[in-house]
């Protein structure tokens, strides 16, 4: 009895975890997309760096108040995370710049298939025939509903390249160094948001001004815009911190497949917010066709044999550490 109480208990933060994701993720990218489209804040890059300078005070004072308990990260370890997550950021925008819509949402449709790969070769996971089956089905369903012109270029594969394997190795990172060094989502954003916002304030405004042929110190702030970059720094917070949680729980696999629920969502409210142009029977059909696919891979992976590690990698104690970690990620 106990146990079933225990395992409801995990299903129920499990599914909060998501649902904070899910929301604070669409709200930003909603709120981002209003702040460059309406007001014409293109500084994608230095955004970014504000966004984790704001989460760098909000670990700042939990610290202070006591929530966040000391932790130990290598320095060699915090330098890799940083190094895997800022190519992942200034790739995506890179890849953006330089390659159709068609073919970067086909490079982002990767990142699962690498992820994959990752877990197959690092962690020895194994999955079902019904685990495979279903994230083909999610790749299919977005395909068919982002998808559009497909045209390619050299620099733009390259752009693309990078950006996918620093995103999966990122998102793979955040699990293995939580995993590794017993670390709650709160203390790794502790460690790695105040260099993340150190550097990518530093390189932000010029690589923008690099992809917009605009500087950011010219940018006629005024207080529309203002209360839109500071919405979209205090939701980043939620967003980083979800991220953290839901890849600490899960895997980088499953928060990308689980991820694409986003995509949906985010179509749906442009279509309601922004008008119903681009919404036809194939974007319903594509929507659709994801939706079975994350059901059948939830379920699938679930099972017994659905997604197992073939050998134990991580001590007993060290896994004991980690469910602890994960209760304080319940708790806070």
């Amino acid at each position: 009895m106990p146990s079933t109480s225990k395992a409801d208990k995990k299903a129920a933060v499990d599914a909060a975890a998501w649902m904070f994701n899910v929301v604070t993720s669409v709200g930003i990218i909603i709120v981002n997309k209003a702040l460059m489209a309406t007001y014409g804040f293109s500084f994608a890059t230095t955004l970014t760096g504000l966004h984790f300078a704001t989460t760098t005070l909000m670990t700042a004072v939990l610290r202070w108040l006591g929530y966040i308990q000391p932790s130990h990260l290598p320095l060699s370890e915090l330098l890799k995370f940083i190094i895997f997550a800022n190519f992942s950021i200034v790739g995506m925008n890179v890849s953006l710049m330089w390659n159709s819509v068609g073919f970067y949402q086909i490079a982002k449709l990767t990142m699962i298939p690498v992820s994959c790969l990752l877990e197959i070769v690092f962690d020895k996971i194994r999955y079902s025939r019904d685990t495979k089956l279903s994230i083909l089905v999610v790749l299919l369903g977005v395909a068919v509903c982002t998808v559009t012109d497909v045209s390619v270029n050299t620099k733009g594969f390259a752009a693309a390249f990078i950006a996918v394997w620093s995103t999966a190795l990122q998102q793979y990172y955040v699990h293995f160094l939580q995993r590794k060094y017993s670390l709650t989502s709160f203390n790794l954003l502790g460690h790695t948001a105040p260099a993340q916002a150190a550097s990518l304030l530093l390189i932000g405004p010029f690589l923008d001004y690099w992809l917009t042929n605009k500087r950011i110190d010219a940018f006629q702030f005024h207080l529309p815009s203002l209360v839109f970059m500071i919405l979209s720094c205090t939701i980043a917070v939620g967003t980083n911190l979800s991220q953290f949680i839901c890849i600490g729980r899960f895997t980088a696999v499953s928060f990308q497949v689980l991820g694409h629920m986003k995509t949906i969502l985010v179509l749906i409210l442009g279509f309601i917010f922004f008008g119903k142009e681009g919404l036809n029977i194939q974007v319903v059909i594509g929507m659709i066709i994801a939706v079975i696919g994350m059901v059948w891979y939830g379920n699938a992976s679930s099972k017994p044999g659905g997604k197992e590690r073939r050998s134990h990698s991580i001590s007993r104690t060290n896994q004991q550490k980690q469910d602890e970690s994960s209760d304080v990620d319940d708790k806070v």
